[in-house]
């Protein structure tokens, strides 16, 4: 079978399996995979659920119940009967509820985790394949559109140009990514020690507007030290788009694959799907990063400055205007430890 195992591929080889004729078990074709692992593309019978299915010879799978599930889809072991016994199987399988297109987008996806993480050995390899299955249960669980909005992808561009900071400014590049937690709806998007730091986009020319989410974001009391990172980025002219400014962090990690592979599974977390990369015109030029430490004066709304009636806020403040100064993202990662 041909080597190619996009999406479109991967449905080309499930309608050619066929559940017609009655019985019940899987029907199963191989698909050429460059990795320590073995592929198949599998429907299940007589429930007809496209899945794909993939043997390690090396691991010890968990049990069942450690198995990640979804919306949508399933992971189990299917018997060794049907498969053989030389490895270990896993099958990710769609369920009738699921739909075919968001299915396929994520099969896909995991198929390419395997082959672009191929040299990061077996053990890791396969904990690389549940953590990126568990990425999509996340993503689906939340109920994501499979486009971002225009603000969540703001959003994102603006945490990653700081994950790029990080690693220009020589972060451990596991570090930077174990600290991203914005995919994550983390309180605050990196979490470095016992403080953090906290990200904030504008595409405005005129003041710096952010919008707080809760009285604990910007809590200095909750981590400490606490900082906001304002991002101004400009709309149009030679910037990057999305998906390139995407590709240009997979150029730094790919001699890495584990990191690679934690970088594709925060995307997935935070809603952007590559497969829709061509969704992501509008191009983004970085003009600045301020990095304001929280404390003193800065302008923020807390549980020990509001009501006691007051349950919950959203707000917004503009970093333009706040009294302190920029300290720069290396004399803050020193004070978080980072580096």
């Amino acid at each position: 079978m041909a080597p190619r195992t996009d999406a479109e591929s991967l449905r080309q080889a499930w309608r050619a399996l066929s559940c017609k004729g009655g019985g019940e078990g899987w029907r199963t074709i191989p698909i050429q995979l460059e990795a320590p692992c073995r592929l198949l593309a599998g429907r299940h019978c007589p429930g007809d659920e496209e899945a794909i299915i993939v043997g390690f010879s090396g691991v010890r799978l968990p049990p069942d119940s450690h198995l990640p599930q979804g919306h949508g889809f399933g992971v189990a072991k299917p018997s060794v009967e049907a498969l053989g016994t030389s490895h270990a199987w896993l099958a990710l399988s769609r369920k009738a509820a699921g739909g075919i297109d968001l299915f396929a987008m994520m099969a896909g996806d995991v198929v390419r985790l395997l082959e672009g993480c191929a040299d990061a050995g077996e053990e890791r390899l396969f904990q690389l394949f549940l953590s990126r299955i568990r990425a999509w249960q996340d993503f689906m669980e939340r109920g994501r559109d499979s486009v971002l909005s225009q603000e969540a992808e703001v959003g994102l561009f603006g945490e990653m140009v700081i994950l790029k900071s990080l690693l220009d400014v020589g972060v451990p590049t596991n570090f930077a990514l174990d600290a991203w937690q914005g995919p994550l709806d983390g309180l605050q998007d990196f979490l470095v020690g016992t403080g953090a730091i906290e990200v904030k986009t504008t595409l405005s020319a005129n003041g710096f507007p952010a919008t707080v989410n809760s009285l604990e974001q910007l809590d200095e009391t909750l981590r400490q030290p606490l900082y906001v990172a304002g991002v101004r980025l400009v709309l149009g002219g030679d910037g990057s788009t999305l998906p390139e400014f995407t590709d240009l962090i997979r150029e730094l990690l790919k001699d890495r694959p584990t990191a690679l592979g934690m970088f594709e599974s925060r995307l997935v977390q935070a809603g952007y799907l590559r497969a829709l990369a061509d969704k992501y015109v509008r191009r983004f030029t970085h003009s600045g990063t301020a990095v304001l430490p929280v404390e003193g004066d800065f302008p923020r709304l807390t549980r020990m400055n509001v009501g006691p009636g007051v349950r919950k806020v959203r707000y917004e403040v503009d970093l333009d205007l706040s009294s302190l100064v920029d300290v720069g993202l290396v004399h803050a990662l020193e004070k978080l430890g980072g580096i």
